[in-house]
Formats: structure tokens, C-alpha cells, sequence
């Protein structure tokens, strides 16, 4: 028999000797003989001919699976597996493609069968480098039916594949941060989704958008915008840890998938993580810039079982943490889905409430202080809907902002505004506000002449006020704006003055006639240790030199009014002297003579409360209950749940996630209690109450502190017990706001307004006395402005504490900078700024601050083995166990190779990254024990490696939240697990 035997050519017919050959060849042969009636070659000649083109090979194996027969040329490509000659099993020489694997079509499979297949998809398990294979194969039969067989061909397809591949690789990824783009994480949603009812594994999506992204593109440019989203892909990577897992889905917004978790302490904690990570600070091209980052969560399957529902309902909570003062996190809820679903059909109405005669111009009257007269009044909008009622400004005109309706809508105001102006009495002026879209349309100027033209006003009677948004273009279109309107003969103000991007450079440039003081300065202004009326004093000094008028907005009582009219403010505006009301009333009382309005409100400022419900804790020293607040505001709070507590007793409130204020209750009346906070709360953008302090819950457990929450009896409460309090307070590592701490630099003690000086006042006072060091001026003002004061500048000395400074040098060496020298600096600044605290850390600074020194207990161990069991990551369970066992960090531990570790003599050598040297970890039996059960992948070096890119995990940060989380060991790190373990209470891994 020939070599060509086991195919049957001795006695096969050309037709059937074809089946063996590549159709297209096959085919052109058998053509070229019809044609030319020329002898046909022997099919042996073809064969070798085709063989020795190298275009592909032949195979053919018994009724076994194993080989009787292949190619030469196969062997150098298909590897050692191939040469084992007879003894082979086929299949065995190939890994399936995984589309073919999720398919069911396996090369295993098909043979087991007895039947044909055509063009599996097959790479090889051998070999120095990855091939692809095009397989195809055909069973044979004996006389009486027996399988005797395989026989077939492989084609090399590698080419082909290697294009596809990066062809999808392409249309997958993103070109510029290198992530998976939106396209991959639909598919990728789908895949998971369409699993659930099966495998019931949930899923949840972090939806990311960056704040003040804009402003970087704005002022740096766009290459520099590239370059920070490029850093923002880095640190999600390093957080997250799989690559697979962080989409980027256009612009400034990116998405984090996690698989199997659906508890909201878990997601939530990792997206602060996120927002922690991204808030960070960033150098491009030598200059530093800030960001912020909000998120939004939905999970599967309570949110959507659908990718486009589930990144519909994140989209949603995303707006949420935007409507919430943004760099926070939210939850979808299908409040936010009613709430969407109100604004778009409120956008909807919008449209034709216009042509319904729905809106209605209110004026608010501005009061000259002096005199208590009118000289004026500001038009504002106002909605009656016909099924709604009355809808607030605040509501709908960001919705006609978004909706491109704010420049048709402002055209009425102002066409309106002018015709009822020209019909008054007397001099009186009228103000209109104008958008920014508006104002960068470059229609405002004849929109003001022809308004003017067909109303008959004056135009010194119109006054148009405009924020610091016009100025964002920074274009000469704006300039000329300004100039055109100030030749037609129009007032200009600038209102909200100081709450968004002020700079002395637009007052230098654009011609204005007054100066508008936002209520968020007038508000608290009155408070103690407030300095809002400082910067009011600041504001009109400002405005005196620049011979431009002032307006306060928001006067709401007559303390505030007092103070505005100290301070020299010329116009007042708010409901201290009255509510905006119609055009009737108006014109009623200006044609009665001059328009005196006689102040009437409140005599004093209180702080606004808000009624809420929301269960807080409250900690007494020696133990601690759960409380509900149903009202709050920055001084105090009314509180249900402190029965048996005495007046005047003193206790620590934790608002969760450590967020900590000192109290006292001041009165008590049936099962309700007032309380009054030591230090004002903190108020946000959106007029939420935040204390300044916060711990972490592994700190207020390390101090004994126990809940009551099963006792059915709270214990009963000492008259007098400031003696646990101070004593929780010292153990806290907070200062006393009774403290007379000093505050002001060379000097042991702060008096008067001295004493609220914060460390951005006496930063500048500091670098104004060493002006005349040029050297000494830049390093210092280089350390506050990157490292001090973004950490401590909104505080005064007297409230940085022990434990804010030790977490502060302990992120601050866990970023590996700003080096050695500049921290002994940084200490020495602090110290100038009489930080009394900073002497409790000084010595540790440079070292580890052990900011859990204690061991954990029984307990506390026995949570956290079983949540890390229960990891999803396998791998944790190791890590964690050989940290307590070897004491290295885990960075060490991720970059540790096989080759390091010599079991047998139980000792580790660690290489030295800086000397190139390695040093000798010692190895206890447990640990030896340990590395020696790890999995090991093939062909990987390094010890602890992801089982999916062979190569090591960055960081745990995703798993090791997840299980502090389960244990209630928040705030524990990864690498605290060293010092915080006793060695004899470890458990099995």
C-alpha cells in the first residue's frame, strides 16, 4: 500500500479521491482535465503537491480517535503532542474555540459521534506559538458497516483569525483609554443577563461621570483632557482590578460591572472608593488639576433584567447624585423613574404652556437702604399649570435650559417685563435675567432694541442681569455683546456674584453698573464665628472702588438688614420687605407716589430646619442607643428615643459612616428632646446637613462601645456624665470646641477674630513673612499648596485631632510622596501654625501609624475568615492568610514568583526592587504548607496570578470591600491584617 493507503486511492475513482481535496483545487483540476482531455496526474501527486505547498495537511485516524496518519509538515506546527506518532488521540491535539465551546460544537464531540463535520474552529495545545485551524473530517466504514475511522483535512486559518480578532478588538475597545466600550458592555450585560434565570447570579452597574472634566478641557485644552482620562482608566484599573470589568462609554463617563453581588453596603462602598480614587489630584504636563466623581448604581435583577433597562435605571441614579450636589453615590429607586418620568412630561407641557398663556411676570420690589424706597423691580417668571398648580422656577427653568426652550421663554419674560415697565409711573427700572444660552446666541442685542422699540422703555430703565456663566467661552464675542449693549444704553448687573466662576477680571472688563451678593453669603450671616459678613464687607469695598452699586439678595430678618446696611450694602432684595408680586400691585403702588416699603420679619436669623426621618446613633460614653431625628438644622435637632435622659446631659451623635458631633440635650418635653450641637453642622450645595468629624466604625468598636439595640430597657443616664464623654472625646482624637487652642502663628494663644482663623488665613499670613526667601517662599508654598492645605485649609488649628493627622501621614506614605524631607517640613509648617495635635504623631509620621493596634478579637476573626471564604475570589483566602502568616505587604505578595520560594528550606527570597539585592523572609511550616496548596497555572511565574489573564492581581480592593463589609470590619485594610492578628488565633485559609 502507499503512503496514501489509508485514504483508499488504490482503488479509489477521481470522483472520490476529490472528497479529500480542498474543493476549490479539487474542482479546477477536474475542470482543467475536462477541458484539455489530458492524462489526469496520480492523486498521490496532488496530494504531496498540496502538502508540500504548505496550504494545509491531511489526517486520518483509527476507530480510537488516535492517529494513523498526518502530514509531515503538521508535526513541526501541531508541537510535542503530535509526536507521540500512533499513540495520539486526534482530538487531544487541539484547545476549542470558545464561541464553538458556548455552541456545543466540539471536535470531541463530532468524533465520538461517527459523524461528519465540517470547519471546527480549533487552536493548537501544543507548539511554540498559537495557530489556528480550519478542521474538517469524514467517518469511513468497512465493507460490512464497521467504523473503522477518521479521515480529513485541517486548513491554517491563523491569518484570517488574527484580523478578526483585532477587527473586533477595534469596534470593542476604546482607542484612547484602551478600555471595552459601550458596544462590549452591552454584550457583555446580555451574556449575563440572559443566564439569570438559570444560574439566578445578580449583577449590579456603577455608572461614572466626572465632574469639572469641562473645565479641564476649558483651560488645559483637549490633549490634556485625553491625558487625565487616560489617568482615570489607570486608577479604575488599579481599584477595580480586571480590566474586562471598566467600560468606557464616551466622553467624560465610564462603567464598572460587578457579577454576583447585589448588596448595597458592598456597591456602595465601592462606589465612594471610586469617587475617593478619582477625586484625587492629577499632574499633566506639569500642572495639577482636580476632579470630582459622582456615581449611580443599578442592579440586577431588582432594577432591570435587560441591559438597556439596567443602564437606563443607572443612568437615572447617576442624575440623582447630580441633583444631590454631585461626588456622592446613589441607588436607583423608582422614585427617580416617577421623578423622570414627572420632569419629561412637565418639558412636554412646557412647550405649549407659552402659546396656553400659562406664564405669568411677578416683580419683587429692590429697596434702597436708606430710604426704605422702591427704586426698582427684578421680573420673575412664574408657571400655573392647569392640573399641576403652581410649579417653582427652580423646577422648570433647568428644564427648559435642557430642553432648548429657555431662549424663546426668556424673550417673553423680557418682551413682557418691558411693555408692563413702559406703562408705570415715574422712573422706576426693571430687571430681566438672561441666560447664558441666551447671552452666547449673538441675538440678545437686537432681541433688546426691537423689545425696547416696540414698548416705548427707556433703555437706562432696563437692566439686564447676567451670571459669571457668560463668561465660560471667554471669546471676544462676549466682549462684544457687552459693548453693543452698553451703546443701546441698557443697565448690566452681575448677579450671583461670588458662587460660581468669579475672577476680578471680569468686573475689569465687562462694563457693569451693580454688583448682585447671592443669599448664600446673607444666609447664617449673622451666626456666630460665621465669616460670610467679612466677605460681604470685601464685595462692596469692591464694588465702592469700581463705582458700581450692590443689591443683597435673600433679606429675610431684621438682624440680617441690620448687618447689610453696617456693611454699606446701597439695595436690599427679599421678603423682609416683600414677596414678588403682580404687575396690578405694582402699578397700584407707584401711581399712589414714591414706594416706601417698612421692613417686616423675623428679629433673628434661625437656622433653617428641615423635617426629616432618619435613625442615627447615639453614644453616651457607656453605651450607645438608636435615636430618630425629626428635625435638624446646623445648631440642633429634635430628637424621639431619649427617654430617661436628663437635661443637660451631654452625648456624641454618630450620623453612620463615623460621622461624628458632640451634643447636649437642652430641654425635654413628652417623648420628644432638643438637643444643641457643639459645632454647627456643615451645609452642602443642596442644603444637607453633614457633621465635620468622621471615624471609622472599626475605631468606635475598638473603644467598647456597645448598641442596646436588643435591650427591651435603655440604661439609665447620669445627670452629669461630661466626665465619659471628655474621656471618649481625648480617645476619639477630638478637640474640644471649648478649648482655648491657639490660632495664630508665633503667638501661644488666639483672642477675638483671631481665634477663626482658618489655616488657608494663616497660610497667607505665614508666606507673606518670608516673602524676602525667594527659595525658602517657593518650596513651602509648593508643600501647602499640594499636601497641607487641600487636607486642613477649610479647618482651624484647635480642630485637627490626633487621629485626622495619623490617617492624613498615613495616606500620604501610602502614596509614597512627598518624600522624607518634605514631610519633616510639613511638620514643622503645622507646627508653626500651632497644630498642637501634630506632636502625638511627629515621631510616626515617617513610619506605619498603626491605626489598628489592637487585636482583633475572636469574634472580629471568626467574621472575617468566613466572609473571605465566601469571597468570590478565590484567591483572597490566600492572600489574607499569608499576610498574617508572613507579615509582608500585599504589593509584596502580588509581585511574588514561584522561583522565589524554596519550600523545602522554608524561607523566601525577596527581591530588593532599589539594591537589586534579595533579602531572606523566613517561612513558617503553616506558610510553607500554604504556597504549596496555591493552583498554579501553567506557564505563569507568578504566585497569586488571575486564572483569566495569567498575570498578577494589582489590588483586592473590589473583594477585600466586599468582605470587610460582610464582616462589619469597615475601614480595615487589606494590610492592617499584619499588625492587627494575633499569630495564634489564626484560622485555616
Amino acid at each position: 500500500m502507499s503512503k496514501f493507503g489509508f485514504l483508499g486511492l488504490e482503488r479509489a475513482s477521481q470522483n472520490e479521491t476529490s472528497d479529500f481535496l480542498p474543493s476549490v483545487a479539487g474542482r479546477n483540476v477536474l475542470e482543467e482535465e475536462q477541458r484539455t482531455s489530458l492524462k489526469p496526474p496520480h492523486p498521490e501527486n496532488l496530494i504531496s503537491a498540496f502538502e508540500d505547498a504548505a496550504q494545509g495537511w491531511f489526517w486520518a485516524t483509527d476507530c480510537a480517535g488516535e492517529l494513523t496518519y498526518l502530514t509531515p509538515n503538521a508535526l513541526s506546527v501541531l508541537g510535542a503532542g503530535a509526536g507521540e506518532g500512533a499513540k495520539a488521540l486526534f482530538a487531544n491535539l487541539f484547545l476549542q474555540n470558545k464561541d464553538e465551546l458556548e455552541a456545543g460544537r466540539t471536535l470531541s464531540f463530532a468524533m465520538i459521534r461517527n459523524s461528519s463535520f465540517s470547519k471546527l474552529v480549533v487552536t493548537n495545545a501544543f507548539g511554540p506559538q498559537r495557530r489556528w485551524w480550519s478542521v474538517s473530517g469524514t467517518p469511513k466504514f468497512d465493507d460490512g458497516g464497521n467504523f473503522t475511522g477518521y479521515c480529513g483535512s485541517g486548513v491554517d486559518i491563523t491569518s484570517q483569525r488574527e484580523s478578526s480578532e483585532n477587527a473586533t478588538r477595534i469596534a470593542m475597545c476604546d482607542s484612547l483609554t484602551e478600555l471595552p466600550n459601550r458596544l462590549r458592555m452591552s454584550q457583555v450585560l446580555d451574556a449575563h443577563l440572559s443566564k439569570y434565570h438559570f444560574h439566578k447570579e445578580p449583577c449590579a452597574i456603577l455608572l461614572i461621570d466626572l465632574d469639572r472634566f469641562k473645565q479641564v478641557n476649558d483651560t488645559l485644552g483637549h490633549p490634556a483632557g485625553d491625558a487625565l482620562l487616560k489617568f482615570v482608566a489607570q486608577r479604575l484599573f488599579k481599584l477595580v482590578g480586571d480590566r474586562e470589568r471598566i467600560f468606557r462609554l464616551g466622553g467624560d463617563e465610564f462603567n464598572v460591572f460587578v457579577r454576583n453581588s447585589d448588596d448595597r453596603g458592598v456597591l456602595e462602598a465601592l462606589g465612594n472608593e471610586i469617587i475617593a480614587c478619582l477625586s484625587e489630584p492629577y499632574s499633566i504636563d506639569g500642572k495639577r488639576c482636580s476632579i470630582g466623581a459622582s456615581v449611580g448604581i443599578a442592579v440586577s435583577p431588582h432594577n432591570g433584567l435587560t441591559a438597556d433597562d439596567l443602564i437606563r435605571n443607572a443612568d437615572l441614579a447617576l442624575y440623582g447624585s447630580k441633583a444631590n450636589g454631585r461626588g456622592c453615590t446613589t441607588f436607583f429607586s423608582q422614585e427617580l423613574l416617577e421623578r423622570a418620568k414627572d420632569r419629561r412630561g412637565i418639558e412636554e407641557d412646557l412647550r405649549d404652556a407659552l402659546t396656553r398663556n400659562e406664564f405669568e411676570v411677578y416683580y419683587q420690589p429692590i429697596v434702597r437702604c436708606a430710604d426704605n424706597k422702591a427704586t426698582g423691580v427684578e421680573a420673575l417668571v412664574r408657571w400655573c399649570h392647569p392640573t399641576r398648580g403652581p410649579i417653582s422656577p427652580e423646577l422648570f427653568i433647568p428644564i427648559a435650559e435642557e430642553a432648548n426652550l429657555i431662549s424663546v421663554l426668556g424673550e417673553w419674560v423680557l418682551r413682557r417685563a418691558c411693555d408692563d415697565a413702559s406703562k408705570w409711573p415715574g422712573k422706576i427700572r426693571v430687571a430681566v435675567n438672561i441666560s447664558p444660552i441666551q447671552f452666547a446666541s449673538g441675538l440678545l442685542p437686537n432681541l433688546v432694541v426691537s423689545a425696547l422699540a416696540n414698548s416705548g422703555l427707556e433703555a437706562n430703565r432696563l437692566e439686564l442681569e447676567v451670571t459669571e456663566g457668560v463668561f465660560l467661552s471667554e471669546s471676544q464675542d462676549t466682549d462684544q455683546t457687552f459693548a453693543t449693549l452698553k451703546r443701546i444704553g441698557v443697565r448690566l448687573a452681575l448677579d450671583d456674584f461670588g458662587t460660581g466662576y468669579s475672577s476680578l477680571g471680569y468686573l475689569r472688563t465687562a462694563p457693569f453698573d451693580k454688583i448682585k451678593i447671592d443669599k448664600s453669603f446673607v444666609y447664617a450671616a449673622t451666626l456666630p464665628g460665621s465669616r460670610n459678613s467679612a466677605i460681604i464687607a470685601a464685595i462692596v469695598a469692591l464694588a465702592d472702588a469700581l463705582e458700581m452699586e450692590t443689591t443683597a439678595e435673600g433679606i429675610e430678618t431684621e438682624d440680617q438688614l441690620s448687618l447689610i446696611r453696617d456693611l454699606k450694602v446701597s439695595h436690599v432684595q427679599g421678603y423682609i420687605y416683600s414677596k414678588p408680586v403682580q404687575n396690578a400691585v405694582v402699578n397700584d403702588q407707584l401711581h399712589s407716589g414714591n414706594w416706601a416699603i417698612t421692613p417686616n420679619g423675623p428679629s433673628h436669623q434661625r437656622s433653617d430646619r428641615k423635617s426629616v426621618y432618619r435613625r442615627v446613633r447615639a453614644i453616651f460614653g457607656n453605651h450607645c442607643r438608636t435615636i430618630l431625628i425629626r428635625n435638624l438644622s446646623e445648631s440642633g435637632a429634635l430628637i424621639e428615643g431619649l427617654d430617661n435622659v436628663p437635661t443637660g446631659s451631654k452625648l456624641l451623635i454618630d450620623f453612620a459612616e463615623g460621622q461624628l458631633v458632640f451634643a447636649k440635650v437642652v430641654r425635654n418635653h413628652s417623648r420628644l428632646s432638643g438637643v444643641q450641637f457643639e459645632s454647627p453642622l456643615d451645609r452642602d450645595e443642596e442644603g444637607r446637613f453633614h457633621p465635620r468629624h468622621r471615624v471609622s466604625k472599626l475605631q468606635l468598636r475598638s473603644l467598647g462601645i456597645s448598641s442596646n439595640h436588643e435591650l427591651e430597657v435603655a440604661p439609665a443616664i447620669a445627670e452629669n456624665n461630661s466626665a465619659e464623654l471628655e474621656e471618649l472625646r481625648g480617645r476619639l482624637g477630638m478637640a474640644s470646641q471649648t478649648t482655648d487652642g491657639p490660632v495664630r502663628l508665633g503667638s501661644p494663644r488666639g483672642t477675638g477674630a483671631e481665634a477663626n482663623l482658618t489655616l488657608n488665613s494663616l497660610a497667607r499670613l505665614y508666606l507673606d513673612s518670608i516673602g524676602d526667601d525667594p527659595g525658602r517662599y517657593k518650596t513651602e508654598t509648593t508643600l501647602l499648596r499640594d499636601h497641607v492645605l487641600p487636607n486642613f485649609g477649610q479647618m482651624r488649628p484647635d480642630e485637627i485631632s490626633t487621629q485626622y493627622l495619623s490617617d492624613w501621614f498615613e495616606s500620604t506614605r501610602r502614596r509614597d510622596t512627598p518624600g522624607q524631607a518634605a514631610i519633616e517640613q510639613m511638620i514643622l509648617l503645622l507646627q508653626r501654625f500651632n497644630v498642637r495635635e501634630i506632636a502625638n504623631v511627629e515621631g510616626k509620621a515617617l513610619s506605619r501609624k498603626a491605626k489598628h493596634e489592637r487585636h482583633l478579637s475572636a469574634d472580629e476573626i471568626e467574621r472575617l475568615n468566613a466572609a473571605v471564604a465566601e469571597s468570590h475570589n478565590q484567591h483572597l483566602k490566600f492572600v489574607v492568610a499569608l499576610l498574617m502568616l508572613t507579615g509582608v505587604r500585599q504589593r509584596d505578595l502580588s509581585e511574588a514568583q514561584w522561583n522565589q520560594f524554596d519550600l523545602d528550606d522554608k524561607v523566601w527570597h525577596m527581591p530588593d526592587p532599589n539594591s537589586g539585592k534579595s533579602r531572606s523572609v523566613p517561612l513558617s511550616q503553616k506558610a510553607a504548607d500554604l504556597i504549596a496548596q496555591l493552583p498554579r497555572l501553567e506557564g505563569c511565574p507568578y504566585l497569586i496570578a488571575n486564572p483569566k489573564t495569567g498575570k498578577p492581581y494589582i489590588s483586592f480592593a473590589g473583594s477585600w470591600q466586599t468582605a470587610i463589609s460582610r464582616a462589619d470590619l469597615m475601614g480595615l485594610e487589606i494590610d492592617d491584617v499584619r499588625n492587627c492578628i494575633e499569630p495564634s488565633k489564626l484560622g485555616e485559609p
